[in-house]
């Protein structure tokens, strides 16, 4: 067994790119390994910006042996009745390559057959390797690729070295023009020579010699130690951005922290300003005191050690002031302007070319908001702020901070919202209505923010179904799938139980003029759409997939009672004697279902009790009038469990009035009396779930 070290080295790399390359390597390595028939354990990974590395250890010398049995013609034509080989049975083992004397004979469903059984021996693992590595290189998916030269090799940057070794041994190929060897190279500044690897386990202490932290996971603690010095030598703390973090960490091979200061004229900025022109721009990291105020000063992570580091300080202030200056000018600017005029400026934004403009679109989020507001509070204030955010939401767009800082929209919107004097909690939704802004994002914590949340998101995904730019496969460039699950998050969040299809149908009633297609059918697409979303939050939270397709195949229309009907019938499909309950069931909607083409029962009127011809059928409509009350009593408190396990109790009369009765009597009055007695049992099952699919 030996270990595998292999590095590519090259210019540098984008910071965004490094982890998913080594994530790519290493799986594409170990699975062609495997698909190779070398055994192998587990993979490292190693990256800076100049090199992407990987050791995997316990790689077996040679190939396992591949045995495989090859059937041959039937033994009556491979040989004669004397047992001699005919021509058949020569010209078959000459083409396996081996002695007449080698093949079996291998009873097969079809009868005896001639068999023959050959044996690969495998190759050494390093001529293996000197194939697969190349291909392994070339296999790195990167956003954008560069081509140099005149060679057919495309990589995120041109590769200038090729580390290959197995063991102390050098496996030999070439990836472009560039031949590998056992030499990688150390920090370009302050190491910047050859360094000879002659095992695997020497590369990153010999690279950390040459001032190359290799091991992404200790560079990482190197600058969050480095950076916590250095902020508590200024008297503050470092704030907290695992992003920004991630980006440095590979930015940089021997990370160097160096403080600098910015005047306090600025601070009249607001923080999230200052803050983003550090981090955006920069990449530098802010600086807080205990009260968590901004500091005027920050930290910067150099790639190297100068002599003088006070000049690098200075440096970098140099050029942070130019940001904050120009900051401050857009900040100072925009103040002068009153929020709604930015409103009207809106009407020259486009949102969608086929939707129209920005101005457009708050127009029916307002709507939306306004309806919305109607179905979840009584309060008028609320509706009003709704109304107000709605209007408001998106005016920070034709901000000249916004346009400067594209990620602080909603942020500058909820800012310019209270120096114009509205009150807080408007403001505040206006920065919360574009949550959440990625998986597992926060949510509103506001009600007028869900408000207008959803009714921006709903507006998105109505908007783009209506003019045909609906999400096919990866392909989802408006985000909607995201959107979808915000708004099902939200909902959740907040308790909100208004109908979601009349809130699409709703949404719908505003693209009249725009629509490509009938309002029917694109209800019905996004309400899929919705449900498939549902699918997946639920699947994500563990629930059984036969649960959820159960339950969300009766109906998804009031959503919180989607995760409380599925949280119920989770828990009672968990009890012992849920299999013979669910058989019941099935065996009621089953019947229903056969019987479609003769009756239809949602058609007939009603039970009648005089065509009942047996105790049986008289306590089954007696227990499931009892019963329907109950669970509807339940159902309405929010009871959910408890309404389960009321409708649980028809097992009995279920199990007594199919062995008691024919349900498909020839009398077809009776016949159908008793379908339509089975009806309403599974009407009473279809407030929860379609049994069938469990």
């Amino acid at each position: 067994m030996e270990t595998l070290l292999l590095e590519i080295g090259t210019e540098e790399i984008p910071a965004g790119y490094i982890k998913p390359a080594l994530s790519s390597l290493s799986e594409v390595l170990l699975r062609k390994l495997t698909e190779e028939r070398i055994e192998h354990g587990e993979a490292i990974t190693f990256g800076t910006p100049r090199r992407l590395s990987l050791q995997v250890a316990n790689i077996a010398t040679k190939q396992k042996p591949l045995t495989t049995e090859i059937i041959g013609p039937p033994e009556k034509v491979g040989f004669d009745s004397n047992g001699q080989p005919t021509m058949a049975g020569r010209k078959f083992a000459e083409k396996m390559g081996i002695p007449l004397k080698a093949i079996r004979i291998k009873q097969t469903e079809k009868g005896p057959y001639l068999c023959a059984v050959k044996t690969e021996s495998g190759l050494e693992s390093r001529a293996v390797l000197t194939k697969l590595l190349p291909q392994v290189i070339a296999s790195v998916p990167f956003p954008k690729v560069m081509k140099w030269g005149d060679l057919d090799i495309r990589f995120a940057r041109p590769i200038q070295s090729v580390l290959a070794i197995l063991g102390k041994q050098v496996v030999p190929f070439e990836a472009g023009n560039i031949k590998s060897g056992r030499y990688t190279f150390g920090h370009r500044f302050l190491s910047p020579g050859k360094i000879k690897i002659s095992h695997p386990d020497e590369y990153v202490n010999k690279l950390r010699a040459a001032s190359v932290l290799v091991d992404i996971d200790e560079r990482k603690r190197n600058i969050e130690k480095g950076i916590g010095e250095v902020a508590l030598k200024l008297g503050g703390s470092i704030l907290q951005d695992s992003e920004l973090m991630d980006i440095v960490t590979n930015l940089v091979e021997y990370p160097v922290p160096v403080a600098g200061r910015f005047d306090k004229s600025y601070l009249e900025v607001p923080d999230e300003i200052l803050i983003n022109s550090m981090r955006e721009h920069q990449k530098y990291f802010a600086v807080i005191d205990s009260n968590k105020r901004l500091l005027p000063c920050f930290i910067a992570v150099n790639n190297t050690k100068a002599n003088d580091m006070l000049l690098v300080a200075k440096g970098h202030e140099r050029v942070l002031r130019a940001r904050l200056e120009d900051a401050r000018f857009f900040y100072r600017s925009d103040a002068k302007v009153p929020i709604d005029e930015w409103v009207e400026k809106l009407k020259g934004v486009l949102f969608q070319a086929k939707l129209g403009s920005m101005y457009e679109k708050i127009e029916r989020v307002e709507k939306i908001a306004g309806y919305l507001a109607d179905k979840v509070s009584d309060d008028p204030e609320i509706k009003r702020q709704a109304l107000r955010a709605a209007r408001l939401c998106k005016a920070d767009l034709v901000s000249q901070v916004v346009r400067e800082f594209p990620k602080l929209q909603g942020i500058m919107g909820r800012i310019y919202a209270i120096n114009g004097g509205e009150p807080k909690n408007l403001a505040y939704a206006i920065e919360e209505h574009y949550r959440p802004n990625y998986s597992g994002g926060s949510l509103p914590e506001t009600l007028v923010g869900a408000i207008v949340g959803i009714a921006d998101k709903i507006d998105s995904i109505c908007g783009c179904f209506s003019a045909g730019l609906i999400p096919t496969g990866t392909s989802d460039p408006y985000a909607l799938r995201r959107q979808g699950i915000g708004i099902i998050q939200i909902i959740i969040d907040k308790g909100f139980s208004f109908s979601l299809r009349a809130l699409v149908e709703k949404s719908l009633t505003l693209f009249d003029t725009k629509m490509t297609g009938e309002a029917n059918d694109s209800a019905d697409k996004i309400y899929a759409f919705l449900q498939s979303r549902m699918s997946h939050l639920l699947t994500e939270q563990g629930y059984s997939r036969d649960v959820i397709s159960a339950v969300i195949g009766v109906s998804v229309d009031i959503v919180p009672d989607v995760w409380s009907r599925t949280r119920a019938l989770e828990r009672l499909k968990a009890a012992p004697d849920f299999e013979p309950l669910a058989v019941a069931f099935k065996r009621v909607v089953n019947i229903i279902k056969k019987s479609g083409h003769e009756v239809n029962v949602k058609g007939i009127a009603g039970v009648n009790e005089k065509l009942f011809e047996h105790e049986c059928e008289s306590a089954l409509f007696a227990s499931y009038r009892n019963v329907k009350d109950r669970v509807l009593k339940n159902l309405e408190n929010g009871a959910f469990d408890q309404a389960l396990l009321d409708i649980s109790a028809l097992k009995k009369p279920v199990d007594a009035f199919f062995d008691g009765v024919l349900v498909m009597a020839e009398d077809l009055n009776i016949r159908n009396n008793r379908l339509a007695l089975l009806g309403c049992i599974s009407d009473l099952f279809d407030l929860f779930a379609d049994f069938s699919k469990i």
